[in-house]
């Protein structure tokens, strides 16, 4: 069989010992007889799955202790009606809500979060085709806002923020960063919300993850169902309703596989050095193109074009053909885009740049 390389944006590549592990325990988890998706919630079992999720995430990330770690479903378009529904009471009315729209991502959330407050766009990247993350100088904020709402990688765009915004103020910074999230060192401190859809590094659709500053929680508008209430669920451990088990124990197995690698850390170099031997490929001459900013682009989301691009069919397939898969890029900016999560190991992206030399007639 040939050896196959996905690099799907999401649901994406998982780390094969995950999967060894879940294929192990599918019939029988640690001999209770059970498979994880047949157990109770509230049973002990279950509970010891997802404590060990909790605790080993809050080590990766050295979450402190005042802020509460959330696993909800809804995925990362559902957390953008979610925090705003559970932030913009903080605030008097009518609340606004500051954005820094720096691609696809970021627009989706600019536009769920109108449902519920007043929007202002502190700056866009739109005016360069979003292939840069506007510099903090130009953000015109809105004094006494709700919340500043950042996408700190986009998906689709290929745009990564390189520094922290700095604020000076109480405002809160919500952060989506469901597609990069464990793929280098953050500050968790530096922000009041960090939220992001499990199914791009951490493991299947379905899972949400929140972490959230305790002061930030007990906000909620009366609109809010209570399964999305953050207080609720925190003070019911994500045990207010049936949560995605299935996911959490997916996920727990990532976390400990991260930290037998090294952690975070460790995930990080990698990441530089798999992004930089892609990325060099990619500039190496014109026949190809990266339209980022050198300086914002993604370790995780490489999005390129072809200079030619009615070459796009054959590329592909060649592609297929030696087991390079999902390298079609999103429907809304075309091109290709090879998503390069942890999981993605450094050979997968060295065959990938093979080929791009190959196709490209390099010798």
């Amino acid at each position: 069989m040939t050896q196959i390389y996905n690099f799907s944006a999401g649901p994406a590549v998982l780390p094969k010992e995950v999967l060894q592990q879940a294929a192990a325990d599918m019939l029988d988890w640690h001999g209770s007889g059970m498979s994880v998706m047949e157990m109770s919630h509230r049973g002990p079992e279950f509970i010891s799955i997802y404590e060990a999720a909790v605790r080993d995430l809050r080590l990766l990330l050295n979450v402190p202790a005042n802020y509460k770690i959330l696993f909800l479903q809804g995925g990362g378009l559902g957390e953008n009606a979610i925090v705003p529904m559970n932030l913009v009471g903080r605030v008097p009315a009518p609340a606004t809500i500051d954005f820094v729209q720096t691609g696809s991502w970021s627009g989706k959330s600019i536009k769920e979060a109108a449902r519920y407050a007043n929007v202002n766009v502190a700056a866009s990247g739109e005016a360069g085709r979003f292939t840069s993350v506007p510099p903090q100088s130009d953000w015109k904020r809105t004094p006494g806002a709700a919340y500043l709402h950042i996408c700190t990688n986009e998906t689709i765009d290929g745009v990564e923020y390189n520094f922290v915004p700095e604020l000076g103020d109480d405002t809160p910074i919500v952060a989506d960063m469901s597609s990069h999230i464990l793929s280098r060192v953050i500050d968790v401190s530096k922000y009041g919300v960090i939220f992001g859809g499990a199914q791009k590094n951490i493991g299947p659709a379905g899972l949400t993850l929140v972490i959230v500053r305790e002061d930030l929680l007990g906000h909620a508008l009366p609109i809010c169902p209570s399964a999305f209430d953050w207080s609720i669920v925190a003070a019911h451990d994500s045990m207010y309703n049936t949560p995605p088990t299935y996911g959490i124990y997916i996920a727990g197995l990532v976390f400990a596989h991260l930290l037998r690698q090294g952690g975070v850390a460790a995930m990080e170099q990698r990441n530089i050095a798999k992004a930089e031997l892609l990325y060099g490929a990619l500039d190496l001459d014109d026949f190809y193109q990266n339209r980022v900013a050198k300086d914002c682009r993604s370790r995780m989301n490489v999005p390129f074009y072809l200079r030619d691009e009615t070459l796009n069919d054959k590329f592909l397939a060649g592609a297929k053909a030696r087991g390079l898969l999902q390298l079609k890029g999103h429907k809304s900016v075309g091109g290709m885009r090879a998503s390069i999560y942890n999981a993605m190991p450094i050979e997968g992206v060295q065959a990938l740049v093979d080929y791009l030399n190959e196709f490209a007639g390099r010798t």
